[in-house]
């Protein structure tokens, strides 16, 4: 049975109309963000329980402990929320080095770039793991 009292710092989040909230997860030591995903109260519940990022995914409508296929968990060090309440910053240790499911280390591996008449995206991180080796005979 759930302490509502225990639990009284889930309401002071601002969850959106869909009951969610985006997650920054952001190196703990480096501070490079990692990716942006969403959570819900229990994925985030789950995260602080277990010290290891839990997110809810939008598209399968369930709860996405991450890593669980690739081994790429997430381990918290703290949670920052940010001033209207809105989005959380998760700062972790990205298990393996990879957070993004392209095999890079970042989710955030485009880059604008402005120089030309058109501006373009322009890939400036490096695949370090081949997603098929990371996905296969999972």
């Amino acid at each position: 049975m759930a302490n509502r009292e225990h639990d009284s710092w889930l309401n002071d989040i601002k969850w959106d109309a869909n009951g969610l909230i985006p997650a920054i997860a952001q190196d703990a030591t480096t501070d490079q963000i990692l990716m942006m995903a969403w959570m819900n109260k229990t994925s985030l519940q789950q995260t602080v329980e277990t010290g290891e990022a839990v997110y809810w995914s939008r598209s399968r409508q369930k709860l996405w402990h991450k890593g669980e296929q690739s081994g790429h968990t997430q381990q918290i060090h703290s949670i920052f929320l940010d001033c209207d309440s809105d989005v959380l910053i998760l700062k972790v240790t990205q298990q393996g080095g990879i957070a993004c499911h392209t095999g890079r280390l970042s989710c955030f591996y485009r880059q604008l770039d402005t120089s030309q008449e058109a501006p373009q995206w322009q890939t400036v991180a490096p695949v370090l793991q081949d997603p098929e080796t990371i996905y296969s005979n999972k």
